[in-house]
């Protein structure tokens, strides 16, 4: 149970419950519950794309849902066993018991990605055209799911000012930065640009996955700097010199963003190019050809002539 409030917006103290309802007996968390929501809205929303946009056919989606959710979930859970290791060293059962909480977005991206990437490789999908429907399902479940943290009273943040600033979120008597609502509405805005803008003036594959990747890498690394309860690399928030996991992949996701959409840009006016050349070089061709034919039967003509000449004036001689 966790006391919130926005004094800053005029929204009063209210509680939370993490726990949505039991069922047989076992506490069913918010958290899972929106969670989940989150992954069912951003499979419909990835059908829609890869059907409706790019024509991508339809039993391969099924596939790559029932793979890519499950690892890219395992993939969230490694991450943040990995990142606290001290906390789970020598006790694998209390890694795998995810009912204790504890999932790295990044890690269900980098997971989830490979498992997709491999899934294509094998089927002999373009790669490109499934990330790019891939890539606005990921920011819909990102922007529900971080409400799983609202539920938990948790993924907030502090700064020496935080007690006079508008927004700011009160929870359990406590001044905080709501950065689970900086970031749901970084993606929300983010996603918007996606479908709205950019997807209906796609120039080439890859373009998307690209600007999803640099988006929300450049927003989360902002956010991140704000977060009291971040996952380290290198230190911890005590340590002289730290390093923060999310702000360290995000920095990196901006530069591909960057190198990504330099690549891929080359590489489809390389293959415009390469095919406007094709099909100029068949249309000549295909208008070569009639007079080629004439020559041809032209020729093939003036033999069978010149050799029926003799045959005619030998009878006329007889």
């Amino acid at each position: 149970m966790h006391t919130i409030s926005f004094p800053g917006l005029g929204i009063p103290e209210f509680q939370v419950h993490e726990t949505a309802f039991t069922l047989f007996g076992m506490e069913v968390k918010w958290y899972g519950v929106i969670l989940t929501f989150g992954i069912l809205c951003a499979l419909c929303l990835f059908y829609y794309l890869s059907r409706k946009v790019e024509n991508l056919p339809e039993n391969h989606l099924y596939n790559l849902a029932l793979f890519t959710v499950p690892i890219g979930i395992i993939g969230a859970r490694v991450i943040y066993v990995v990142t606290k290791w001290d906390d789970y060293a020598g006790n694998i059962g209390k890694m795998i018991n995810i009912r204790e909480g504890g999932l790295a977005i990044y890690g269900g991206i980098i997971f989830g990605g490979l498992t997709v990437f491999t899934y294509c490789r094998i089927a002999k999908l373009s790669f490109l055209k499934v990330a790019d429907s891939v890539a606005p399902a990921v920011m819909v479940g990102q922007l529900i799911g971080r409400w799983g943290n609202f539920m938990n009273g948790e993924a907030y943040g502090v700064s020496a000012h935080v007690d006079t600033l508008f927004c700011r979120m009160m929870v359990d008597g406590k001044a905080t930065h709501p950065t689970f609502l900086y970031e749901s509405l970084w993606n929300l805005i983010g996603l918007l640009l996606l479908l709205l803008i950019f997807y209906r003036r796609k120039k080439f594959d890859g373009e998307i996955v690209c600007l999803y990747v640099g988006w929300y890498g450049f927003g989360r690394t902002l956010i991140e700097i704000l977060r009291d309860d971040s996952l380290y690399l290198i230190g911890d928030k005590t340590s002289k010199f730290s390093i923060k996991f999310s702000v360290f992949v995000g920095i990196c996701s901006v530069i591909l963003c960057v190198i990504g959409l330099l690549v891929f840009s080359r590489r489809a006016k390389k293959l415009n190019a390469e095919a406007t050349y094709t099909s100029k070089f068949s249309a000549a061709n295909l208008e070569t050809v009639p007079e080629e034919a004439a020559e041809e039967s032209a020729s093939e003509s003036e033999p069978e002539a010149s050799s029926d000449a003799p045959e005619a004036s030998e009878s006329e001689e007889e």
